[in-house]
């Protein structure tokens, strides 16, 4: 299990980001949230499977269809154990 917050950059709101990545993390048991940041990026905060997390960071990059992800930062923590993904707001 790890959990990390990551910055997606680019052209990120306004473009279903984040129920996108709802939908995703639900459909692979992982549990966090993601939410609109006022600079105009979007955070995520994943825990999971190490794997998984790999995968929905890259799938967050390149398969939202209308978001184009030009910067992505990610940095590890400490599990908190969240109980499911949700948007906040």
């Amino acid at each position: 299990m790890v959990q990390v917050r990551v910055k997606f950059y680019g052209i990120v709101q306004g473009v279903f980001f984040r129920a996108n990545t709802k939908r995703k993390a639900r459909e692979m048991g992982i549990n966090g949230y993601v939410r609109n940041m006022p600079d105009g990026s979007v955070e995520a905060v994943f825990e999971g499977d190490e794997k998984k997390v790999k995968e929905i960071i890259d799938w967050c990059s390149t398969k939202i269809r209308m978001a184009r992800v030009t910067k992505v930062d990610v940095k590890y923590e400490n599990i908190k154990e969240f109980n499911d993904f949700e948007i906040r707001y």
